[in-house]
């Protein structure tokens, strides 16, 4: 008893705590106060203090910071995985564009094309011509035909020869007064004069509905050879003379047969050779064209 009295006496007269929180902070101001000293007496000595401290505390830190590392990671991931996902979303609208443009101008390029392939067919100075865009293959197994976008307001009408920017393609059968009706030289019912360029041998160039049109009413002993250059004769009076048709390739069965030089697949334009009924009509005032 007398030695708790007594102990609880210094306690109280004690400038600083001897137990409990109060005592131990005191050992952390001391301890604090000695490492300055010291630090500030040999600072070498302090370095290698810290340096063995750090050492041994680095696991436990390690350890301690793993959790939160991974939470930042996490989070890092996830920020990075909506930011991730809004810029494919962007690429992909700008994929969606990209093609939409690569496709106007892959169309573009065609129709440029087939405009220029327009030029390469040389028709007499006396003619017009109306270039029309092919509305619809209005054609079947037994009807060959295209329907173009150009009719009487326009100047197309019953007759007139119709050409791609490789040769004769056909001849328009009706005429409205937007949209014409071709008549396509592969159909059963096309009949075009033609003549042999090589051989000035006249003929005519027959459809058979497939891609291969006949030349029929040769002379019986005619010998033309394979590759010869087929034009429009102009006899009767519905076709130009001189329009490009295409070449002979003789069949096994000995027929005639014609390779036109248009493709039917690749049209996208064609031209309506329209004659002029004034011989004397200068070429300088023709030649015009209308959309």
């Amino acid at each position: 008893m007398k030695r708790r009295s007594l102990s609880k006496s210094f306690s109280r007269i004690s400038p600083v705590p001897l137990g409990g929180r109060g005592f131990a902070s005191f050992i952390f101001v001391l301890v604090a106060m000695a490492s300055l000293i010291f630090s500030t007496v040999n600072p070498q000595g302090a370095g290698a203090v810290r340096a063995n401290v750090a050492d041994a505390l680095g696991p436990v830190l390690g350890t301690i910071s793993k959790p939160l590392q991974s939470a930042a990671l996490f989070v890092r991931d996830v920020s990075g995985l909506s930011e991730l996902q809004a810029e494919n979303a962007r690429l992909e609208q700008e994929n969606v564009r990209l093609r939409e443009w690569y496709q106007t101008a892959l169309l573009l390029e065609a129709e440029n094309k087939s405009l220029r392939d327009l030029l390469h067919v040389k028709i007499e100075p006396e003619h017009r011509y109306i270039t029309a865009r092919i509305l619809a293959d209005a054609g079947s197994n037994f009807v060959k035909s295209l329907l173009v976008e150009a009719g009487m307001n326009d100047g197309a009408n019953k007759g007139q020869a119709v050409v791609s920017g490789e040769g004769l393609i056909g001849r328009v059968v009706e005429s409205g007064r937007n949209v014409s009706r071709v008549l396509l030289v592969t159909d059963i019912n096309s009949r075009v004069p033609v003549l042999v360029e090589d051989s000035r041998q006249h003929a005519i160039l027959a459809g058979q509905n497939d891609t291969l049109p006949a030349l029929v009413h040769l002379p019986p002993d005619s010998e033309i050879k394979n590759g010869a250059r087929i034009i429009t004769s102009g006899n009767g009076g519905l076709f130009p003379q001189g329009l490009p048709v295409g070449r002979v390739m003789k069949g096994a069965d000995g027929v005639y047969k014609v390779q036109l030089f248009a493709d039917f697949d690749r049209l996208l334009h064609v031209r309506i050779v329209d004659r002029s009924d004034d011989p004397n009509l200068r070429s300088g005032n023709l030649g015009e064209e209308l959309d």
